[in-house]
């Protein structure tokens, strides 16, 4: 399971907190409310209890009451139902049905003990408030209180309020979306510069004047970038000055052999063979300073222009001796990129060279697009490069396996590392897999080249 943003997190933190917050305060406020309501109805009940049981009381102050006749003269109006027991018998308004059985046995003999009592029950799954209030010795009056529309209003409240709830925990959330994304503007610049950065565009700074609080951290960001970009640059400068200051006696060397060379007829077979291997490997060493120097060179971003691919990949060809059939622009790819012509000219060449000495020569070079990025494709008829060996040929000085296995092995080890290298300075890169007919297929994707 993959982990949480921070941003994801921190909007989570927001939302769990304010739905706490939220749902303590509407649970109290739910509880205040509650019982601030039901204490309101209960002093409303028993004032109301104790005027109807006056009425009841002076009503059966006679000879001959008429029970069930007093308690219709009461107005109760619809919300209460009055119940008097009298010497043992239970009288009720004929409209009021069923209301004896909704006196709990305990609340009778508590008001018949002379107590006044109230007691809250559910009479045919309705809430109800039963009044107690005791008028003689024999006499005890009963109301009984519907609270079905306090129910509701309870219901209407925790509805509300759990609306509320979740309202303050989306508020909550969206907030610290809100935050966060302004929260975390400088560390998208970091991650901003970072990535330049390790594209080769070593001018990428911090503003420290952006945000106050995080000056130290642009200060010391830049700082290093700095002291990164010194310690690169005097690395490349070395390269390119040492192989610059080993041009002037390979020079010499070549010429020397060169002359070696062309007086073998009147050398011994043993030295013959002795300068034939010196001049093999002065050209193999100027190869390879010529590659050091150009590798020197790679490290900063390509600079764009409009190139004609087409004609470049075909004059490289030439240059190999390689028929210029073998390259084919896909139909709906212009011939025209946005891409360096030094750098392109030699991935071409490097890609040619490699398939000429290792892969059995080329069988096409493939100029095609992959959304507004430019790819290059060389097909070679060699056997392959194994998976495990598919990454580390493009490092420096690095022939694995496929390199033995492919050829002689007298190059330099930097020719597709400078591949590499061209296509990072594009914010490319550069693959290699099987070709479906046997072989290899490098594949150079240059973003943005089509755009």
């Amino acid at each position: 399971m993959r982990r949480l943003g921070l941003r994801t997190r921190v909007t989570a933190a927001f939302a769990v907190g304010a739905l706490l917050l939220s749902a303590s305060m509407a649970l109290i406020s739910y509880e205040l409310t509650r019982r601030s309501l039901l204490d309101d109805r209960e002093r409303i009940a028993l004032r109301a209890a104790y005027f109807d049981a006056a009425v009841v009381h002076a009503g059966l102050d006679t000879d001959t009451p008429d029970v069930v006749e007093v308690l219709r003269s009461l107005d109760t109006g619809g919300s209460r139902r009055p119940v008097l027991h009298l010497n043992g018998e239970w009288y009720a308004r004929a409209a009021d049905p069923g209301t004896t059985a909704a006196i709990p046995g305990e609340l009778l003999r508590v008001v018949s003990a002379g107590e006044p009592a109230v007691q809250r029950v559910r009479v045919d799954g309705q809430p109800a408030l039963v009044v107690g209030v005791p008028l003689s010795a024999s006499a005890t009056y009963f109301e009984v209180n519907s609270l079905r529309e306090l129910e509701q209003t309870f219901q209407v409240l925790a509805l509300a309020l759990t609306s509320v709830a979740v309202l303050v925990a989306g508020s909550g959330a969206t907030l610290a979306w809100y935050a966060t994304r302004h929260g975390l503007r400088p560390l998208t610049a970091v991650a901003d510069a970072a990535e330049k950065i390790a594209a080769g565009d070593f001018t990428a700074r911090l503003d420290p004047a952006t945000d106050t609080d995080l000056t130290r951290l642009s200060s010391s960001f830049n700082q290093m970038v700095d002291r990164l970009a010194l310690r690169i640059e005097r690395d490349r400068r070395f390269a390119a000055d040492v192989s610059h200051e080993l041009r002037s006696p390979l020079q010499t060397l070549a010429a020397a052999a060169s002359v070696l060379a062309r007086r073998r007829e009147h050398q011994d077979e043993r030295t013959a063979i002795a300068a034939g291997l010196v001049a093999d490997e002065i050209d193999r060493f100027q190869r390879l300073v010529n590659d050091l120097i150009d590798l020197a060179r790679s490290d900063q971003p390509a600079h764009r222009a409009p190139v004609n691919v087409v004609e470049l990949a075909r004059e490289t060809c030439d240059a190999y001796d390689l028929p210029g059939t073998l390259v084919r622009l896909a139909p709906d790819v212009p011939p025209t990129w946005q891409v360096e012509r030094r750098r392109i000219a030699q991935i071409l060449a490097n890609l040619l060279d490699n398939a000429v000495t290792y892969g059995g020569g080329p069988v096409a070079v493939r100029l095609g697009r992959d959304g507004d990025s430019g790819v290059i494709e060389v097909d070679d008829d060699g056997p392959g490069v194994p998976v495990e060996d598919r990454e580390a040929i493009f490092d420096r000085f690095v022939r694995g396996r496929a390199a033995h296995t492919r050829g002689a092995g007298d190059g330099t080890g930097l020719g597709l590392a400078l591949v590499a290298q061209h296509a990072a300075a594009h914010a490319g890169q550069v693959t290699v897999a099987d070709r479906p007919g046997g072989g290899a297929c490098f594949r150079v994707t240059l973003p943005e080249s089509l755009s």
